[in-house]
């Protein structure tokens, strides 16, 4: 089993050689020791990719789509109580963004 004891950030201790090699890339060092092989294993987690990105932007007043699988009762209970109506043709629970989010299930959200 792997445990991470150090996390270091770029310019510390520790990072010198990956700082030189990844440069501005470098996110940080980590250090795992893996208890039962007795290894020390080094990652370090750089930036491959940067391009721009703009999120999606909804509406606390919008009205959103919400995956409920079988036998998910109590979810299906605390929706309804919330204002959530079900939508018999679509298959889905149907309730305004802000209180999805209140109800911290936007990974729920059907997206199109």
């Amino acid at each position: 089993m792997l445990r991470v004891r150090q996390t270091i950030k770029p310019g510390k201790r520790g990072t010198r050689k990956y700082l030189e090699k990844y440069g501005g890339r470098l996110i940080c060092v980590r250090y795992h020791y893996d208890l039962e092989k007795r290894k020390r294993i080094t990652t370090v987690e750089i930036i491959e990719e940067e391009s721009d990105w703009s999120p999606e932007r909804i509406l606390s007043s919008t009205i959103v789509q919400i995956q409920v699988n079988w036998g998910e009762l109590d979810l299906a209970r605390r929706i309804k109580k919330n204002g959530g109506k079900w939508n018999k043709e679509k298959q889905v629970w149907e309730i305004v963004y802000g209180k999805a989010r209140e109800m911290l299930i936007e990974s729920r959200i059907v997206r199109k």
